[in-house]
C-alpha cells in the first residue's frame, strides 16, 4: 500500500468506518466469549450531536474497541428517547406555523403529524455518531416508542399497578404552563433571583386590628382560605379563634395556629394557599381547609379566582401590587432573594398545581437499589457520587409518572361507562390492562352487572401518557426484550450490561431508576459499573450552550481536524467526573500528533532492507529497551483502564509514541542517509508499529486502521479492531534504569553541542571520569556522534563536562571552543549553582524547618545539597583548566 506524503482524514474516515460496517465488525450475538455490554444513554429525537455527547459516546467508543480487542463479545447498543415533552413541543410549534392548532385536531391526527416528525428528524443523531467512529451495533437499533419498547412499557405499568404499587390520586405537582402537563421533582431546576416581598393587611374580621402577612407572590391572594401563625408566637395570642378578610378578594377566612410557621420569617404570618403550595396544602389537608385553584393549566387566572379573570399570572401580579397600594392594603416592598423553580424542559416557572396524577411508590423499591451502590457491588466512577445518590434514594418521593401529553406511552387504565348509574354508587371506575381486549373482560370480571347492560358498555382509555423516564428506565432490560420475554437467550447473555456512561445530572431521573426496575424486573443490577463524565465548558470554565454561542459544531470541528483528532482533543482533559476545559487548540494537537504518527510511519516505510546485513549493537540494544517500555507502557494501561482513568491511559500511550519511539528509539536505528537498514531490526520496529497501533486504536479508530492495513498485505475481510491488545512480556527494570541513564548521557552530550555551536556532523569523543556501565556505548556512540568514549584518569585540557548521578563526563573540545566566553559562562553558572546552595544550606540549618518537615522533605534538600556541591566543583574543575591553558 503506497502511503501518501500528507495524512488526510476525509480520505480515510469514510473508507473505513463503511468496510467495518460491511464486514460486520460492529454486530454481536451471544456465543461462548464473555460478554462486554454496553447500552447508549438515549438521545432525544429532537436532538443533534453537541459536545457532550461527543465526550460520551466517545468515551463508550474507546470502552467498546478495547473490550473487542480483549477477545470479548462487545455489544453496543445504541438507541433514541421519544421525549415526550420536548417532541411534542417541536410538532405543536410546526403546526402552529401551518395554522393548525394542536387543540384542532384528534389526538390520532396529531400523532400521525407526530410520527411524520420522528420520521424525517428523528435518526440525525445516531447518523451524526457514525462520523464520530461511534462502533454501535445499529442493527440492534432501537426506539423508546417502538413496538417491543411500547410493549415492554405498558406491561410494567399493568404489573405494578397490580402489586399496588401504582396509584391513582389529587395530589400537588410541579405544573408546566407552557408545556401543558405535570413535571417531575427532578425535572425542577431552582434558580437564585432577585424577588420582592410584599407585606400585605389582612383585617380581622369584626375589629379594627389587623395582621400584615408577607408574600413573594401577592397574586395567590385570589386562592388564600387561611391565615397560619405560630401557637408560641406572643404577638398573635389575641387572634385565636378569629377570622381575618383576605384583601381585595373579601374572603372570610379562619386563623390558625401551627409550629409549622417559622416567628422570624417575614411578619411571622403565614398565608395560606392549599391549592397551590405544597406546605400549605399539608396544612389544608391538617385543618380541613377549602382549596380553591384559581389557576388555568396555562398560567392564567380562571373563574375560581374571581378578579382577573384570563390575565396570566406575571402580568397579575403586576395589577393587584397597584390595586392593594390603592386599597391601603399594601404595607411596603422589599427587595428579597430567593429560590425559583423552573421547568427543566421549557425554561418557565413551575405552578405548584393541585392534580389528579398517576403515582409509582419508591421507597421499596429504592431499598436494593441503595444497598448495592453503598456496598460497592455496583460502582460509581468517580465513588464522589456515592453520597449524591445516597441522600437522594434515603429521602425519594414517589414518582408521579403521568403527563398530560399525546405523544408518549398511553397509560392502560381503561374508564368504564356504561348508559345506567353503577349499582354500588359513584362510578364504574376503572381497570388497568394491557390491551383494551383485556380491560374489558377486567371490567366484567369486576362488575358482572355489566354484562346484562342494555346496549352494552364502552371504555375510555386514560388521556395521558406516561413520563418519558418511564419507558428509558427499563432501557437495559427491554433492548433485550426481557420484559415481554422473560429469560429469553439474550436477556441472559447480555444483562447485567458491563458499563454504563452518563452524566450526573440524570443520576436521579435515569441512573437510580434503572437499578430500582433492574432489582424489580430481573432481580440483579441493570450494570456493573457507572462511569460519570463531566460538563463540556469553554475555556473561560462557562457551559457551552447555544445562547451564549460558545460550543463549537461537532461536525465542523471533525471537518477541520478529523475525527480521531476531535476525540484525542477531548479526552486529553476529561478525567472522569470532572468538568471538560475545551479548547480548539486541543483538537489541533490531537491532529498534530495524528500527522506525527502518519510521518513516522512514512519513514520506517521508507527505509531499504537488506537480509543480508548483521544487526548493529545499537539496534539490538535499542529493540530490546523499547520492547520493555511497551511492555510496561502496556500493564500501565491496563491498569488505568480498569480504573476508568482513560484520559491518563491515553497520555500514556501518547507520550510513549511521542517521546520514546518517535524521539529515541527510531533516532537510535535510524540508518545513514540513503543506507539499507537490517531485516531483523526492521521486523521488529513493525511489529512495534503494530502494538502502537493497536493500544491507540480505542481512542483513534480511523489513522490506526489506515496504517495497521498498510504495515502487510491482509486478507480480506480483516481489521486492526478485533486484533487482540499486546500482551505484556518480561520487564527488566535494571536495564531500563540504565537506559534512561544513558539518555541522560546523550543529552548532555547534545546540550555540549547547542551551548558550543558544534554542528552534528563534527565528531566528538566523550571521556568518563568515575563509574561507568558501558554494555550500552553503542547507542550513545550511534546518537551523539563520537568517534570513542574513553575511560581516564583526568579531563582533557579544555573539556566540557556534565555529570550523570556521580558520574562526570567530559568532552574534549580543543580548537573548537573561545576559551574567554567559556569561562565567562562558567563564573556565571558558578555564581548561581553556590547562591542556590547557600539557599538549600539555610533550610537545613533551621532547626525547626528540620524537625517539623517529614522526612522525605528533608531527605530531597540534602539531595539538593549533594547535586549542588557535586556541580560547583566540576564547574570549579573546569575554570581551572581553561585558566591555566
Amino acid at each position: 500500500m503506497e502511503i501518501a506524503s500528507k495524512y488526510n482524514p476525509a480520505e480515510v474516515e469514510g473508507k473505513w468506518y463503511q468496510y467495518w460496517l460491511e464486514n460486520g465488525f460492529f454486530h454481536s450475538e451471544p456465543d461462548d466469549r464473555q460478554p462486554y455490554t454496553v447500552v447508549i444513554p438515549p438521545p432525544n429525537v429532537t436532538g443533534v450531536l453537541h459536545m457532550g455527547h461527543m465526550l460520551n459516546n466517545t468515551i463508550q467508543d474507546i470502552l467498546v474497541r478495547r473490550a473487542r480487542m480483549q477477545g470479548k463479545n462487545a455489544c453496543w447498543v445504541p438507541g433514541t428517547d421519544h421525549a415526550s415533552i420536548a417532541t411534542e413541543a417541536k410538532v405543536v410549534a410546526k403546526l402552529a406555523a401551518e395554522g393548525i392548532q394542536k387543540n384542532d385536531l384528534t389526538r390520532e391526527a396529531f400523532l400521525e403529524h407526530a410520527w411524520e416528525w420522528k420520521e424525517e428528524h428523528g435518526g440525525i443523531i445516531l447518523k451524526q455518531l457514525r462520523r464520530l467512529g461511534a462502533s454501535c451495533d445499529w442493527d440492534r437499533t432501537a426506539f423508546t416508542m417502538d413496538e417491543i419498547r411500547s410493549e415492554s412499557v405498558i406491561k410494567v405499568f399493568a404489573d405494578l399497578y397490580n402489586k399496588g404499587l401504582i396509584y391513582r390520586g389529587i395530589r400537588m405537582v410541579n405544573w408546566d404552563p407552557q408545556a401543558l402537563t405535570a413535571v417531575s421533582d427532578e425535572e425542577v431546576i431552582y434558580k437564585e433571583e432577585h424577588s420582592k416581598l410584599y407585606y400585605l393587611r389582612y383585617k380581622v374580621e369584626g375589629e379594627d386590628g389587623q395582621i400584615i402577612i408577607a408574600t413573594t407572590r401577592p397574586e395567590t391572594i385570589l386562592g388564600d382560605t387561611a391565615v397560619c401563625v405560630n401557637p408560641n408566637d406572643p404577638r398573635y395570642s389575641h387572634l385565636k379563634d378569629k377570622r381575618v378578610i383576605v384583601p381585595l378578594v373579601n374572603r372570610s377566612v379562619p386563623v390558625i395556629r401551627d409550629e409549622y410557621v417559622d416567628m422570624e420569617f417575614g411578619t411571622g404570618g403565614l398565608k395560606v394557599t392549599p391549592a397551590h403550595d405544597v406546605n400549605d396544602y399539608m396544612l389544608g389537608e391538617k385543618y380541613n381547609l377549602q382549596s380553591i385553584d384559581i389557576f388555568n393549566d396555562n398560567g392564567t387566572i380562571n373563574e375560581a379566582g374571581e378578579l382577573y379573570v384570563g390575565m396570566d399570572r406575571f402580568a397579575v401580579r403586576k395589577q393587584i401590587v397597584l390595586d392593594l397600594d390603592a386599597a391601603g392594603l399594601l404595607e411596603k416592598i422589599e427587595d428579597y432573594d430567593n429560590k425559583v423553580g423552573y421547568s427543566e424542559r421549557t425554561n418557565v416557572p413551575i405552578e405548584p398545581k393541585l392534580s389528579m396524577q398517576w403515582f409509582l411508590k419508591m421507597e421499596e423499591m429504592a431499598r436494593p437499589a441503595l444497598e448495592v451502590v453503598m456496598s460497592d457491588e455496583l460502582k460509581f466512577y468517580p465513588p464522589k457520587f456515592k453520597n449524591t445518590y445516597r441522600h437522594w434514594m434515603e429521602n425519594i418521593k414517589d414518582w408521579c409518572i403521568s403527563r398530560q401529553l399525546w405523544w408518549g406511552h398511553r397509560i392502560p387504565a381503561y374508564y368504564i361507562e356504561a348508559p345506567l348509574s353503577p349499582p354500588e354508587g359513584g362510578s364504574w371506575g376503572f381497570v388497568v390492562a394491557e390491551t383494551e381486549e383485556k380491560a374489558r373482560e377486567l371490567a366484567l370480571a369486576k362488575h358482572p352487572s355489566l354484562g346484562g347492560v342494555g346496549g352494552g358498555f364502552t371504555l375510555r382509555q386514560d388521556e395521558d401518557c406516561l413520563d418519558t423516564w418511564f419507558s428509558s428506565w427499563l432501557w437495559p432490560i427491554s433492548l433485550f426484550d426481557g420484559i415481554n420475554h422473560p429469560g429469553n437467550e439474550e436477556i441472559n447473555y447480555y444483562y447485567p450490561t458491563s458499563d454504563l456512561v452518563t452524566g450526573p445530572d440524570i443520576i436521579f431521573f435515569w441512573v437510580a431508576r434503572m437499578i430500582m426496575a433492574g432489582y424489580e424486573y430481573e432481580k440483579n443490577m441493570p450494570f456493573r459499573n457507572v462511569y460519570f463524565t463531566g460538563l463540556v465548558r469553554d475555556k473561560q470554565g462557562r457551559k457551552m450552550s447555544k445562547s451564549l454561542g460558545n460550543s463549537p459544531d461537532p461536525l465542523d470541528l471533525i471537518d477541520t481536524f478529523g475525527a480521531d483528532g476531535v476525540r484525542m482533543g477531548l479526552m486529553l482533559t476529561a478525567p472522569a467526573g470532572n468538568d471538560i476545559p475545551f479548547d480548539e487548540s486541543l483538537c489541533e494537537q490531537g491532529r498534530n500528533f495524528n500527522n506525527k504518527i502518519w510521518n513516522a510511519f512514512r519513514l520506517v516505510k521508507g527505509w531499504t532492507v537488506d537480509p543480508s546485513l548483521a544487526q548493529p549493537e545499537a539496534s539490538a540494544a535499542a529493540v530490546k529497551w523499547f520492547r520493555m517500555r511497551l511492555d510496561k507502557t502496556t500493564a500501565e494501561m491496563d491498569d488505568l483502564c480498569d480504573k476508568y482513568r482513560l484520559s491518563e491511559a491515553l497520555m500514556t500511550v501518547y507520550k510513549l509514541f511521542w517521546d520514546e519511539f518517535s524521539s529515541w528509539y527510531l533516532e537510535m536505528i535510524k540508518p545513514g542517509y540513503e543506507q539499507p537498514i537490517d531485516a531483523a531490526t526492521y521486523r521488529a520496529t513493525l511489529s512495534f508499529f503494530d502494538a502502537l497501533l493497536r493500544l491507540l486504536h480505542p481512542f483513534m479508530p480511523f489513522i490506526t486502521e489506515e496504517l495497521w492495513q498498510a504495515i502487510e498485505p491482509r486478507r480480506e475481510g480483516e481489521s486492526i479492531m478485533v486484533a487482540l491488545l499486546p500482551e505484556v512480556g518480561e520487564i527488566d527494570a535494571a536495564y531500563l534504569d540504565a537506559f534512561e541513564r544513558m539518555k541522560e548521557v546523550v543529552s548532555g552530550v547534545r546540550t555540549v553541542r547547542l551551548q558550543k555551536n558544534i554542528p552534528n556532523k563534527e565528531p566528538l569523543e566523550l571521556q568518563v571520569l568515575g563509574d561507568h556501565d558501558n554494555s550500552l556505548d553503542a547507542v550513545i556512540v550511534k546518537m551523539c556522534n563520537l568517534t570513542a568514549i574513553t575511560a581516564v584518569e583526568e579531563k582533557a585540557s579544555g573539556a566540557v563536562s556534565f555529570r550523570v548521578g556521580t558520574t562526570e563526563f567530559a568532552v574534549p573540545l580543543g580548537a573548537l571552543m573561545n576559551v574567554e566566553e567559556e569561562l565567562t559562562k562558567l563564573r556565571e553558572e558558578l555564581v548561581y549553582q553556590e547562591g542556590f546552595l547557600n539557599s538549600v544550606l539555610k533550610k537545613l540549618s533551621n532547626e525547626s524547618f528540620v524537625n517539623k518537615a517529614p522526612a522525605q522533605v528533608i531527605e530531597g534538600e540534602r539531595k539538593k545539597q549533594a547535586d549542588a556541591e557535586s556541580k560547583i566543583k566540576t564547574i570549579k574543575e573546569s575554570i581551572l583548566a581553561l585558566a591555566n591553558e
